[in-house]
């Protein structure tokens, strides 16, 4: 049975001013809100031991620096920060106006979750306008502030979501976000989609139909779904092979084969086997 008592303290300074502290009873949760605010005019900020939860921050209007580990950036709208607990930082407006967000979170399996997501090591974070991360943090704080969830669940499902969207939407450098080299890689994976059958189609192919070299190409992959291209279209042909091997039983696995995109049947059974640990026949027998 999950039991959080949350202490929860609204400070209304200005119409320009929230804050929400919730403390767990039992940390069991996997993620889970610390606290979250708004505040209209950032102040000085200086810890110089840094805070004991994972701290998001984020601008919404205006800029601010912020220093840690012996190097200073600008944190201008339309960006944000993820600090890992204990960080050494300190950050001040530099702009007549700093208005920011900040989410501090933390969980049983707060750690191996961020680190998942690659999300780990600080990096100032960006995003396009019409983001979802340019809204989310605010969401979740209205939502909180008119709704006692007693669970906590809410509010932990609310922080997971966050983490997807930033590792989702945000850019780190000059790096395209995850949402932005999809959309590159659309036409391919129509192509791909329409083309699995064709046994004869290889990375330069590939290459050519979305206008970049093999490498760029592969880049994009391996930043959207952690593999190469190629990789990626021979687990699309497993995919479809599983369908054919569940939905058409009268083949014989040798032309489910050869309608998955594969030269030969031995090819075909090696590499299932490599990827599902078990035969197509043992797949099949399963359903």
């Amino acid at each position: 049975m999950i039991e959080v008592l949350f202490k929860e303290v609204f400070m209304l300074i200005s119409p320009r001013h929230q804050r929400y502290f919730m403390t767990p009873r039992d940390q069991s949760l996997p993620l889970y809100i610390e606290s979250i605010g708004y505040n209209g005019s950032q102040e000085k900020v200086y810890r110089p031991a840094g805070y004991p939860y994972y701290h998001w921050l984020q601008t919404v209007k205006g800029a601010g620096e912020l220093k840690l580990s012996g190097a200073s950036a600008t944190l201008g709208e339309n960006a944000g920060i993820l600090l890992p607990p204990n960080l050494p930082h300190e950050y001040v407006r530099v702009q007549k106006e700093w208005e920011t967000i900040y989410i501090t979170f933390g969980g049983s399996q707060c750690a191996a979750i961020v680190d998942s997501l690659g999300l780990g090591e600080p990096a100032f974070q960006q995003w396009d306008m019409d983001s979802p991360l340019d809204h989310f943090a605010r969401h979740v704080l209205d939502s909180i502030g008119s709704d006692q969830d007693l669970s906590g669940l809410e509010a932990s499902a609310d922080m997971y979501r966050f983490l997807i969207l930033l590792k989702k939407h945000g850019m780190t450098g000059n790096r395209s976000s995850i949402s932005q080299a999809v959309a590159r890689l659309a036409p391919l994976l129509a192509f791909m989609e329409q083309h699995y059958q064709d046994p004869d189609i290889g990375l330069e192919q590939m290459a050519c139909i979305t206008g970049i070299s093999s490498r760029h190409l592969n880049t994009l992959f391996k930043q959207s779904f952690g593999m190469t291209a190629y990789s990626y279209f021979i687990l699309l042909r497993i995919r479809k092979s599983k369908e054919l091997l569940t939905g058409s039983r009268e083949l014989t696995i040798k032309e489910t084969a050869i309608r998955a995109g594969f030269r030969d049947a031995s090819h075909f059974v090696a590499t299932f086997r490599r990827i599902e640990g078990v035969t197509p026949e043992q797949f099949r027998n399963l359903y």
